[in-house]
């Protein structure tokens, strides 16, 4: 199975385990799914949130990835919206929706059961169609017609306010395709007014690759405009924040040459889609590569500031995973939600302070004994900091540049403490 966003699909697990995962079993690390209300078939009405926390809201896929529970999220983060993933064509064939390829909409209990506990705290979700697995509608419905028509039910099943198409490969190299989701994400558009549309695809160092320039020419040659295109800049050669801010500068561009957009107006219809701590492809984006990324979204006045996924917001055991990228963990040193209050921050709301905002400089199981890295201290060839739980040496002269494996490459990892 294709590795980008570790998006698990229940197609490797067991009907035994989906009808407990479905039920609310405990996982084997302690969390549960949701629970749906014993006669609910669809979710309670919507709060109405404005569109800066659509704009805001963190992919979490409610049946898979051993989800957290969205409620102790929203309590300890201050997070009113989630981007709940993925809706996707049957995996046996066919034009109607369901989740992951396995559970239809139609007959849902167990994610209108998690959208009504998130209304029921003041929240909302956005819902997340396509991904990088499994078979998109775009590809198994005939005509955007058709394609508008199953999403209408998952839109009127939860009485969304808002919706995201993650177009990406294999099926953004699809022509048909993509013309199918492009025209449906319009027809929606014009059905459900005010309905707040996102669309989101793959980053490279240009902005994005031929298939997604591909994808805006449809667009254009549509007459559709979403509320953002936003861009992953991740799984693609990108060393932290300073390459995913290059790439968005140039996504900027790139969306200047198709619209024929000032660059103002570019930012106003961009987005940017993060994979907080270890990447598939083993790049790192740590909490302060967020912050980075961060206030270039909001002083560029960035429509969109999200990132997958809640479900890997919570610190591995090791913090390091052992190396490896996990669809439950970070596999970085952090507190449980550090990259989910980032989403709050670009919503304009403040945090919580409890649990602390950035992790511990010593990690479980490890001491550091160089001195805590400082923004404001200036350090030359040789000097060595701690920093998260790992200790690092500057190559050179520098200053306000956090340590990390990317930026202007000053500083060398000299491994955990």
């Amino acid at each position: 199975m294709p590795p980008r966003h570790l998006r698990a699909l229940a197609a490797a697990v067991s009907a035994a385990a989906l009808a407990l995962t479905a039920a609310g079993t405990a996982l084997a690390t302690g969390h549960r799914t949701a629970q749906a209300p014993p006669a609910a078939s669809a979710a309670a009405a919507p709060t109405a949130l404005g569109s800066n926390w659509y704009a805001a809201a963190p992919y979490l896929m409610p049946l898979d990835n051993d989800p957290p529970d969205a409620g102790a999220v929203m309590d300890a983060t201050g997070l009113k919206a989630f981007q709940l993933a993925f809706i996707l064509a049957p995996n046996g064939g066919g034009c109607s929706p369901t989740w992951d390829g396995l559970h239809p909409v139609a007959s849902d209990t167990a994610v209108a059961g998690v959208i009504s506990r998130i209304r029921a705290k003041g929240g909302d979700v956005s819902v997340s169609i396509g991904g990088y697995n499994g078979t998109k509608l775009g590809q198994a419905c005939g005509t955007p017609e058709a394609t508008a028509a199953a999403y209408q039910q998952v839109i009127d099943k939860y009485g969304l306010k808002a919706l995201d198409f993650d177009l990406e490969e294999p099926e953004y190299e699809n022509s048909a395709a993509i013309h199918n989701e492009i025209g449906a994400a319009k027809i929606l558009q014009q059905k459900n007014p005010g309905l707040y549309l996102s669309v989101t695809t793959a980053g490279t160092a240009d902005g994005t690759g031929w298939f997604g320039k591909q994808m805006l020419n449809e667009a254009k040659a549509q007459s559709f405009v979403p509320d953002n295109f936003s861009i992953m800049p991740f799984d693609g050669g990108f060393s932290g924040a300073a390459a995913q801010t290059s790439a968005l500068t140039n996504f900027n561009a790139v969306l200047r040459s198709a619209f024929g957009w000032d660059e103002a107006t570019a930012y106003a219809h961009e987005g940017v889609s993060q994979m907080n701590g270890r990447s598939d492809t083993g790049e790192f984006f740590t909490q302060a590569d967020f912050r980075t990324v961060l206030d270039y979204a909001t002083s560029h006045h960035m429509a969109r500031f999200t990132n997958w996924s809640v479900n890997r917001d919570r610190q591995c055991t090791p913090p390091d995973n052992n190396g490896r990228t996990s669809g439950t963990c970070s596999s970085v040193p952090q507190g449980a939600w550090d990259f989910t209050k980032f989403s709050v921050l670009f919503a304009g709301a403040t945090p919580p302070t409890t649990p602390p905002t950035t992790p511990p400089t010593t990690p479980p199981g490890g001491s550091c004994t160089a001195s805590p890295y400082s923004a404001g201290t200036v350090y030359v060839g040789g000097d060595t900091v701690a920093y998260q739980g790992r200790t690092w040496k500057a190559k050179w002269w520098t200053q306000g540049e956090a340590p990390s494996t990317g930026g202007s490459g000053v500083w060398q990892d000299l491994g955990a403490c």
